[in-house]
């Protein structure tokens, strides 16, 4: 596909007040809005008026995060909205296939088509939730995802598409012909089937993956349709675009199956001066002690008396070969100190912004060029957009950036198709495992 031809994907990464932890300090901020419904649906909706391609829902199973499950969340948000994506963290550590494969089917049936599933293993253990001593090996957690995503896509495939035919003169509902047990056993995962719904409208939910370890990035070449990963800068985000890329091959699959959305986190104003003083004022609202706590728990160094001026030095800092959480995070983090040399205070504050993606701040103009560059040199096939600020971050995005790139043919002007698939230039899996075959 052709430059002129090819179009920038765009998600919305949903969060609260915005993705500067600091946002909900800020003196127009609601942060008592954050379980209301109506206060989501706007901003959804936003992204729905500037024509994204979806809007997704990080999610985990430990912490004080209060915030709303992500599928009660969409299925809300699928009645309110006729074309956008909704994209849903599911993990697979704490979880059972059948349970994950069910939802997803709903999910895809009310809405349509829409539904997307963030696959994760598990950055932050849960495993004190769920009755476990421990989290699981990271490795360990990458196998059982493995086969965890073969067992839901086997019980998509159980019902073939013509199973339902509620055929009232003949007196049939479903052709039992139609419809398979699995029985599936594998190292991990036991299960007989056929699941209890209709395969999904999109065949499977479009299948997205946000791990970028070494696991990580193969398990995305072999499953992943779509890719939400981060990068501090266009040299980092080229190589990880062309490792990942060139992985797919081996598994049967082309460079078109697989979009990569790196993560943009901007701050918008009208001039440079005027978001620098708005990402200035969100720096005065940081808990300075509270991220220092943090990234010493992180890094295994006490870094309480380390003045917040002075470069960082990382003598006996915790490898990423020593982590069990999120690995490909950690190397951000180092690489970040080491190829920059920040001080702690420039540290906290990188990382204050969206906690290792690709901050800007800027005009929309200004953001516009940077999203062009990354995305005709290799680096990215779209964006996952995470406004600092929410809502008025994205509203800027979709009012001022958005209209920016459709002038300059990057970006699509109207909605393509009736399915996120469809939107994103995918495939519908064909249902290769039980169709029937013609009789010739």
């Amino acid at each position: 596909m052709s430059h002129s031809q090819r179009k920038l994907n765009l998600n919305a990464f949903l969060f609260g007040t915005g993705h500067h932890e600091a946002s909900w300090r800020l003196p127009e901020a609601e942060p008592d809005r954050n379980l209301d419904f109506k206060h989501v649906l706007q901003i959804v909706q936003t992204a729905e008026r500037g024509l994204m391609d979806s809007v997704f829902l990080a999610d985990g199973y430990s912490g004080r995060s209060n915030k709303l499950e992500p599928f009660t969340e969409l299925a809300a948000l699928a009645s309110r909205t006729k074309h956008i994506g909704l994209i849903a963290t599911v993990g697979t550590t704490y979880n059972e296939p059948f349970h994950v494969a069910r939802k997803f089917a709903s999910l895809d049936h009310i809405s349509k088509g829409r539904a997307g599933w963030n696959i994760v293993t598990g950055a932050g253990s849960a495993a004190h939730n769920f009755g476990r001593d421990e989290h699981p090996d990271h490795a360990l957690r990458y196998e059982e995802a493995d086969e965890f995503v073969e067992v839901a896509k086997q019980l998509w495939d159980s019902w073939e598409d013509e199973a339902v035919i509620n055929d009232k003169a003949a007196g049939t509902r479903i052709v039992k012909d139609k419809v398979h047990t699995i029985d599936y056993k594998g190292k991990y995962y036991s299960v007989k089937g056929p699941l209890n719904i209709a395969r999904p409208p999109q065949g499977y939910p479009v299948l997205v993956q946000a791990g970028s370890s070494e696991s990580g990035k193969e398990f995305a070449a072999k499953v992943a349709e779509v890719i939400f990963t981060a990068h501090q800068s266009i040299e980092s985000a080229q190589a990880f675009y062309q490792d990942v890329k060139a992985r797919l091959p081996k598994y049967g699959r082309t460079a078109d199956q697989l979009k990569i959305l790196p993560g943009i986190s901007p701050i918008l104003a009208d001039t440079a001066e005027e978001a620098r003083e708005i990402e200035n004022e969100l720096f005065e609202y940081v808990n300075k002690d509270g991220a220092v706590k943090r990234l010493s728990e992180r890094l295994g160094l006490d870094l309480s008396d380390h003045p917040l001026d002075k470069p960082l030095s990382l003598d006996g800092v915790r490898e990423t070969e020593e982590v069990n959480g999120n690995k490909s995070r950690h190397q951000l983090i180092l690489d970040l100190v080491r190829h920059e040399h920040l001080t702690l205070k420039q540290l906290i504050n990188r990382l204050a912004g969206a906690r290792g993606h690709f901050t800007f701040t800027g005009t929309p103009l200004q953001l516009a060029d940077v999203i062009e560059t990354w995305f005709l040199n290799g680096a990215a096939d779209g964006f996952n957009v995470m406004p600092q600020i929410y809502p008025s971050g994205l509203t800027q995005f979709v009012d001022k950036v958005i209209p920016e790139l459709q002038n300059r043919g990057l970006f699509r002007t109207e909605y393509e198709g009736a399915s996120l698939r469809e939107r994103l230039g995918l495939k519908r899996p064909a249902n290769v495992r039980f169709e029937t075959k013609a009789i010739l």
